[in-house]
């Protein structure tokens, strides 16, 4: 059960700005208090009357308001929420935070806060993936931001790939994700950090994908698989536990990404393809995630109806091979690859062949047969696949299965020649 309940929503400018409406409609249904602030960008597109009315509270918007600093002053607003979320937040608000600027009442309680921070991006592709926002968004994630988002889309401008903001629905649930965890950040010199003994990650770059994805029919049917996410998540709570810079690209799942990663939501293995490719260098990739192999080639615009003729005819075609396209690189491949495989039969036969096949250094094969409960499940018997050899793993919670496997990972990176 959430027991914090008092969120501080600061809104920039973006055409997303009218998805935060209903963000705050979806955390009032769950019992949430909403304290809105927004800059003066955000209000050329969303009028402050209509999150007054949606979160039942008056809307901030100016630093040297003397009204609202008799009231409750911006040091005592910016601490007195259980979590402060930007949605969205440009690539401006970013840069702000990132550099430690403030310069209005925004940027002011970003940095006046001691709350944790949950941002939900949004902005151009172009913007995203130009090198100086992927760097602030490396500091903000080293100064323990978290972060939802942003999902491959359509944009505003006609284009489409990575920048599109996390749905309402997402960002919730990470909110609600994060305030299971303690939400004060501790004050500069409270903690000694970890030591790169703790943290053997630390100052990589790992790059996974998890859970299945949904290939289309029609716009109310798809093919899709059994996957959860279980595993794929934890591998990315075990990664960043080891001090990795995680980017989790996930399909289509029921539970919520792991604080402190950056989630990219996708949904078909187009999309998870071309974000993948998009959040490259990395230093680790793994491929968890249960890639439909097959796509319908051209999936009808509109709902197929039964018309007493049977069944109509689906005419597939092969989905692109994410794995292998990384393993395979021939510039700029990861220095550790490793894959899944999901096997029902013949699991080291059919593992050997995929190492080779898709160019990797691991495979962890499983047996996904209906009877073991892996799909779906919490627990896990696994088989590492390598070229030295082949190592069973016991029936482990999934959980265990990620600790044990970024540790393995971790030690196999360090004993690379450079």
């Amino acid at each position: 059960m959430v027991k914090s309940k008092r969120i501080l929503l600061i809104v920039s400018g973006g055409i997303a700005a009218y998805k935060s409406l209903e963000l705050i409609r979806r955390l009032r249904e769950r019992g949430f208090s909403v304290r809105v602030v927004m800059t003066k960008a955000a209000q050329e597109f969303v009028s402050p009357l209509s999150f007054a009315a949606l979160s039942g509270q008056k809307v901030y918007t100016e630093l040297f308001a003397l009204t609202d600093e008799a009231e409750m002053g911006h040091i005592e607003l910016s601490r007195d929420a259980d979590l402060v979320v930007a949605v969205p937040a440009t690539a401006n608000i970013m840069g702000k935070l990132a550099s430690g600027i403030a310069d209005d009442l925004a940027s002011t309680l970003l940095l006046a806060t001691d709350t944790k921070i949950l941002m939900a991006p949004a902005m151009n592709l172009r913007m995203w993936l130009n090198p100086a926002t992927q760097r602030n968004l490396e500091t903000l994630l080293r100064d323990g931001v978290i972060f939802v988002g942003p999902n491959d889309g359509d944009m505003a401008c006609g284009e489409f790939g990575p920048g599109r903001m996390a749905e309402p629905l997402e960002i919730a649930a990470a909110i609600e994700n994060c305030l299971k965890q303690p939400t004060k950040i501790p004050a500069p010199g409270a903690a000694a950090s970890p030591s790169s003994g703790s943290k053997p990650l630390a100052g990589r770059h790992v790059l996974l994908t998890s859970g299945p994805t949904h290939e289309p029919i029609d716009p109310v049917r798809y093919i899709a698989n059994r996957s959860s996410g279980r595993q794929g998540h934890a591998i990315a709570a075990a990664a960043r536990d080891a001090g990795a810079r995680v980017t989790l690209v996930s399909g289509p799942v029921p539970i919520a990404a792991p604080h402190g990663v950056n989630l990219v939501s996708v949904e078909t293995a187009q999309q998870m393809y071309d974000a993948v490719h998009a959040h490259l260098p990395a230093d680790i990739f793994i491929g968890a995630a249960a890639v439909a192999d097959w796509k319908v080639s051209a999936p009808s615009k509109g709902k197929i109806k039964k018309t007493g003729d049977g069944p109509p005819a689906l005419s597939l075609s092969e989905n692109p091979d994410i794995l292998a396209s990384i393993g395979k690189l021939k510039k700029g491949r990861p220095l550790y690859v490793a894959g899944f495989a999901a096997e029902t039969g013949e699991l080291e036969k059919n593992g050997r062949a995929k190492l080779v096949k898709k160019a990797c250094d691991l495979i962890v094969a499983n047996d996904v047969n209906p009877e073991t409960g892996v799909m779906g499940g919490d627990f896990n018997t696994v088989r590492l696949i390598t070229k030295a050899g082949i190592e069973d793993w016991p029936i482990l919670p999934k959980e265990e299965v990620a600790n044990q496997l970024i540790a393995r990972i971790a030690k196999l990176v360090s004993e690379l020649k450079r």
